[in-house]
């Protein structure tokens, strides 16, 4: 079960109780800090990737995994945007709350129905929320069905290749037992408290396109960032 130690940290934040960040780990990574105050970012902080999404954003929004509501507030307050804003974790919902986001729900993406929305968000790696490639097609006809006709999925995420060791020969040494690179066991520690790992995903752009087409999606390249990330948009092919 879940600590939510993530929504325990925003909500600290917000309430003037910030006394250390988050401490994140993986299964190929050491531990890192997650600065607490990067969550707040206003627009003019945020990455290129980032601002480019919000400025492609209309009508409907459903900001997945929101967390502290910094994307969902520019949506709503700057653009005037109706946003739907969810997040599994309930400290996070909390906080979204308290900042003045009026549609935010303590909710998992996988059980939303009834609902159908012109943009759908998944920012910061959102694609990560899959977390593991067997299952991207349940992932994504989950989306499908929440998007209206014409609307439009835009999502980041990056390609980690780059973490792995190179062979003689320039490729990259990847263990045996790996399914696919980009999956990893994610951790997160806050306050000398640890989360259980749970499952994450880095998608790389292609494999992202040939599983979007495979669902019935088109798949657009929007914009690569500094650092092996990306936007892409998704439609549903006509």
């Amino acid at each position: 079960m879940s600590k939510d130690l993530f929504g325990k940290a925003i909500l600290d934040y917000h309430l003037g109780k910030y006394t250390e960040d988050l401490k994140t780990e993986t299964s190929i990574s050491e531990e890192d800090d997650l600065p607490l105050p990067y969550l707040f970012r206003a627009y003019a902080e945020m990455p290129r990737i980032e601002q480019q999404a919000l400025q492609l954003s209309k009508g409907k929004v459903l900001d997945v995994g929101c967390g502290a509501g910094s994307h969902a507030l520019y949506l709503q307050n700057e653009r005037g945007l109706e946003v739907t804003a969810i997040d599994i974790s309930e400290g996070a919902i909390a906080t979204c709350k308290l900042r003045g986001v009026e549609d935010a729900r303590h909710q998992d993406l996988m059980q939303m129905e009834g609902e159908t929305f012109d943009t759908i968000l998944l920012l910061m790696n959102g694609a990560g929320l899959c977390g593991r490639l067997n299952r991207i097609s349940t992932f994504l006809q989950q989306l499908k069905r929440l998007l209206r006709p014409n609307g439009q999925i835009l999502l980041d995420s990056s390609d980690i290749i780059y973490m792995f060791d190179e062979d003689e020969d320039g490729g990259r040494l990847i263990p045996a037992d790996m399914a696919y690179y980009g999956e990893l066991d994610y951790i997160v520690k806050y306050k000398g408290d640890v989360e259980p790992p749970f499952d994450w995903m880095y998608i790389d752009y292609n494999t992202l396109q040939n599983a979007a087409i495979a669902n019935g999606f088109d798949c657009e390249l929007i914009e690569e960032g500094n650092h092996y990330d990306y936007l892409a948009r998704l439609t549903e092919a006509l």
